[in-house]
């Protein structure tokens, strides 16, 4: 049984990555939580110390999202009839990275399903700012969907790799669990800036090989960037999924704190799925 968190703010974006997360384990047996977060239009803390007022305006913000968690719950079911599927809905009076958290340790979820962008995303930004704070503060993998991507079997999956961090099989569970189902292959691409490994690296990639076993598939890149590394190997061979490891090390940090992350070109246009360290 595999636990899997999507918030959903019951826009189109959110509706991809559910019906993604559908058909990416379509064949395993699943308990899926669709989370909707809100906050009433009117906020202030007389709606915490019990404002009669604000209360009833509170009431009747929960019992919409109750409600289209329950119509959402039931288009899916309509649509999809997978018996192996089991829908949780949960409704909350809180922020989404906080609410999400605390879903994660309370459940027990193993990975978290969402879209790059909600109702009001812009399409010039590259991931919406609830997507990166779930991402940062998550304790648990989190697949991120491209709004409007049409569904791919991962069978080729890109992992950049600097091998700064020792990865086992528990911290790689999830994607093992998506390779071992879909027979995926695992690109580790080491971006070569001319450097050699140090030993500490070596016995990571080599741990890293052993967990990965025969589908794991390792490329030595020569390159000054990992973002153009990432796009060329994109262009070389299909790949349906991006996977990285969160550390303050990688790329991935400065992907959200560097403006010139876009004016170079990198853009999430497959499944990203971030691993927490």
């Amino acid at each position: 049984m595999i636990k899997i968190l999507i918030p959903t703010d019951f826009s189109k974006n959110s509706l991809t990555a559910i019906r993604y997360a559908l058909k990416l384990y379509k064949d395993i047996n699943c308990t899926f939580y669709l989370l909707n977060s809100y906050m009433p239009p009117v906020y202030h803390t007389e709606y915490l110390m019990g404002s009669p007022a604000q209360i009833g305006l509170g009431d009747i913000v929960q019992q919409n999202s109750q409600d289209n968690l329950e119509n959402l719950k039931e288009k899916l079911q309509k649509e999809f009839k997978n018996p192996l599927h089991t829908f949780i809905t949960h409704s909350a009076l809180n922020v989404l990275s906080s609410e999400v958290t605390r879903t994660v340790e309370a459940e027990g979820i193993d990975i978290v399903v969402m879209g790059t962008q909600g109702a009001t995303g812009a399409k010039e930004i590259l991931l919406g700012t609830n997507t990166v704070h779930v991402i940062k503060n998550s304790k648990c993998p989190v697949l991120v969907i491209p709004s409007k991507y049409e569904y791919e079997a991962p069978t080729q999956i890109l992992f950049p790799n600097d091998f700064e961090v020792s990865l086992d099989k528990k911290s790689l569970a999830q994607l093992l669990k998506i390779t071992n189902y879909h027979v995926s292959q695992v690109n580790v691409m080491h971006v070569d800036t001319g450097d050699v490994l140090t030993p500490t690296q070596e016995n990571n990639k080599k741990q890293l090989s052993k967990v990965l076993s025969e589908s794991g598939f390792f490329h030595e890149v020569k390159c000054n960037e990992i973002i153009a590394a990432i796009n060329e190997f994109q262009i070389k061979q299909k790949i349906n999924l991006l996977v990285m490891v969160q550390n303050k090390h990688t790329f991935l940090e400065r992907l959200f704190i560097e403006p010139v992350i876009k004016k170079i070109g990198f853009h999430v246009t497959v499944p990203f799925l971030v691993i927490p360290q």
